[in-house]
């Protein structure tokens, strides 16, 4: 499974990255990190990031490409990947278009949190003033402030790929103001309707003995029933019917010269025996 999370800042895109990740045992792919493990490894694409970080400009699209194509590499990315922070711009999604076409990899879906904005602010204000009543310290990126600058970043160079990605038929929308569970839920069952989500190979069905039994019957009897036909044939090729050997038989057969003169030789002798008695008389 191959995803991309898109979403405003305060969407809840890094909560349900965990879930998918613990859910499905994919990877998330966050450009920061992979930036920081390439550096820390002396690559030749980290080594080339180190030198654009240390003087301050943002990485070149290329490069990142090059980071990423070498953390697809690896085998803990075999089973998929969820990519989180990127792709930013148009640019960079025909980028990563372009990438996962030469490694013969398919995105499965790009999954938008939409959320309404308004209601994010309110709920940023809310929780700065909860902290600050309990006189918890507040982050400096966490003030509505700050919030409503990223929001303005957003719109300017991501929502972009909103339209870019549902031209592509690759857009699944979810409202990312629900519960989490109610989020999580969705976003799997859409999954599930795209056939993004392995499914597992189905267990075979137990049958009970009378139905197991009644399956093999049919068989049984085809398979004794053949060679016994076949044998009946055979032997009817072989020997002719009854009516026919027994007709045949009484026409040819010929009685024996013994059994023949028998009666003919009593016949005689009673004759004899009949003029004796006449004369006699």
């Amino acid at each position: 499974m191959r995803l991309i999370l898109l979403g405003p800042p305060g969407s809840g895109k890094g909560t349900q990255a965990q879930r998918l990740i613990k859910r499905h045992g994919i990877v998330q792919l966050s450009t920061g990190e992979m930036l920081r493990a390439a550096v820390a490894a002396q690559t030749p694409v980290g080594l080339k990031a180190k030198d654009v970080m240390a003087s301050g400009a943002l990485v070149p699209d290329d490069i990142v490409i090059g980071i990423i194509s070498d953390r697809l590499d690896q085998p803990d990315a075999a089973r998929g990947f969820i990519l989180d922070g990127f792709p930013r711009t148009v640019p960079q999604a025909e980028a990563l278009d372009e990438l996962l076409k030469k490694k013969r990899l398919k995105l499965d879906a790009v999954v938008e949190l939409r959320v309404n904005e308004s209601a994010l602010l309110q709920r940023v204000e809310t929780r700065v003033a909860e902290m600050r009543s309990r006189g918890e310290e507040v982050r400096i990126d966490d003030t509505p402030e700050v919030l409503t600058k990223r929001l303005a970043s957003y719109r300017a160079q991501t929502e972009p790929l909103i339209h870019y990605y549902s031209e592509r038929r690759k857009l699944l929308t979810v409202d990312g103001m629900m519960t989490i569970e109610h989020v999580t839920q969705e976003i799997n069952r859409i999954l599930a309707a795209i056939g993004a989500l392995e499914s597992k190979a189905p267990k075979k069905a137990v049958r009970s003995k009378p139905a197991a039994r009644a399956a093999r019957r049919p068989g049984r009897k085809v398979s004794k029933s053949a060679p016994n036909t076949a044998k009946k044939a055979a032997r009817a090729r072989g020997k002719p019917s009854k009516k026919a050997s027994r007709s045949p038989g009484k026409s040819s057969r010929k009685a024996p010269a013994g059994a023949r003169k028998r009666p003919a030789a009593k016949a005689r002798r009673l004759a004899k025996k009949v003029t004796k008695k006449r004369a006699k008389a």
